[in-house]
Formats: structure tokens, sequence, C-alpha cells
């Protein structure tokens, strides 16, 4: 399959709070239909939980969002116990290659993190990291120091996208990030009734790339997040060295 470059790829970022709305009700039919209705090409998402499912009786949340959501995947299940297991996923309409899961853990917190793959899509080649960060400042910083290691030496479009966790101006993620991919979405998102963070992001390289982002008020009834939809154009020209 082939485009022209500077095709629109649509990303989508969303915790799901385990598909545990306010009713509170496992309901992951609700998760599913509200992202299919963005039409995203690639989705990360957070706070998959196996054990909820179980106790609905349905089958594993990360088969069934993978099946559903796109052609290609992969979970990151960072709690596993004899309940379920719990995590994150990456999910691509496009073949995904080089893919690696990192464990960006932070003694004494709960594991954390971050899946990195080059997804195949028509207009070439985009580097994806994917991820879900820890609640403390030091946690938060080691894990940037780690996202940062990854991003090393940017040689084509490069999107990091998840929930960040990042509260704070001072040391943030947000500040560390930005100087290597200065494209990022500035979007409200927690907690989802009445948003006051920008907890969930989508970070890009180069700056151009970001074409448009919103989110979807809706999510509320879902999850105590809101998504982040973000257009991204691929253009090989842009992606020269010194193109930010």
């Amino acid at each position: 399959m082939s485009a022209p470059a500077g095709q629109l790829v649509r990303v989508m970022t969303w915790n799901i709070h385990g598909a545990v709305g306010r009713n509170p009700r496992f309901d992951l039919e609700r998760v599913v239909a509200l992202v299919q209705r963005h039409h995203p090409d690639i989705v990360a998402l957070q706070e998959i939980d196996s054990r909820r499912a179980r106790e609905g009786h349905v089958d594993d949340p990360f088969k069934i969002l993978q099946e559903t959501l796109g052609n290609h995947g992969v979970g990151a299940k960072s709690v596993t116990t004899a309940d379920g297991e719990y995590g994150q996923a990456l999910i691509s309409r496009w073949p995904m290659a080089n893919t690696e899961i990192h464990d960006l853990s932070f003694p004494e917190r709960e594991p954390r993190r971050a899946i990195c793959s080059d997804i195949q899509t028509p207009a070439g080649p985009l580097r994806v990291i994917a991820t879900h960060l820890g609640l403390s400042f030091r946690e938060r910083h080691s894990q940037a120091v780690a996202l940062l290691k990854m991003l090393n030496n940017l040689r084509t479009t490069t999107v990091a996208l998840g929930d960040f966790n990042d509260w704070l101006w001072a040391g943030s993620v947000r500040r560390s990030l930005g100087r290597v991919l200065p494209g990022y979405t500035r979007h409200r998102t927690f907690p989802s009734r009445c948003p006051l963070f920008h907890l969930d992001r989508v970070y890009l390289w180069p700056r151009a790339a970001l074409v448009a982002s919103h989110t979807d008020p809706a999510a509320r009834a879902i999850s105590d997040h809101l998504p982040v939809i973000s257009d991204i154009r691929l253009d090989p020209s842009c992606c020269l060295k010194g193109g930010r």
C-alpha cells in the first residue's frame, strides 16, 4: 500500500481507568465504541485491567482491544497476579517493527513500562513511544531521563504519547521532553468531569508535524481521564537533521 508524503496520520492516547466508568461497572464495549468513533490509525491505551474483566466475566481485554482496534499491537503488562494482568497497549492498523518494551520502574513504586515501535505507515516510518509514567516527582524525573535516551538521534517523525502524570512545571516531564519533541498538545484531561491538569499528551518531532488535536468530553462517562486525539503529518523532507 502506498500513499504520498505528507499524509495525515491520526494518533490517540487514553487512560481508560480499567474500563470502569461512573456506574461503576466494567464495560469494555463503551471504550471500544468511543475509540472507534475517532478512527485512529494508532492508539495507546493505559490502565487496561483483566482483573476487573474477570469480575465481569469478560475475556482478556488486551486481546479484545487489539482485535477490535487494529491489525497489529503489543501489550505491556506491568502487573501480573493470579487474578489477572494490568498495564497498557499500543495498537496500530499498520505493521509494527523493532518493537521493544522498556522497564521504567522506580524502586518501591508501581511498575511502569514504555512501548517503542517503528510503525510502517503508507507515508513512511513513524517512531512511536507509548508510556504511563509514575505519580511521584523523583519517579517521573527518572523515567523522563530514560525516555530521552530512547529518543536519541532522531531521524524520522517521532511521537511519544500516553499518561505522563505531569502535575508540576518545575522539573516537569514537559520541560524535559519538550526540548527534544517540541510539538505537543495542551489539553486539560484530568479529572474528566472537570479537567484541570494536562496529564495526557502527545509529543512530536518535528514541531510542524502536529497539525491538530482535540479531546472528547463524552469520555467522562467512561474514565477519569479524557483522551487526546491528534492528527500528524508525515513528511520525510521535514525530518532532516535540524528540522525542528
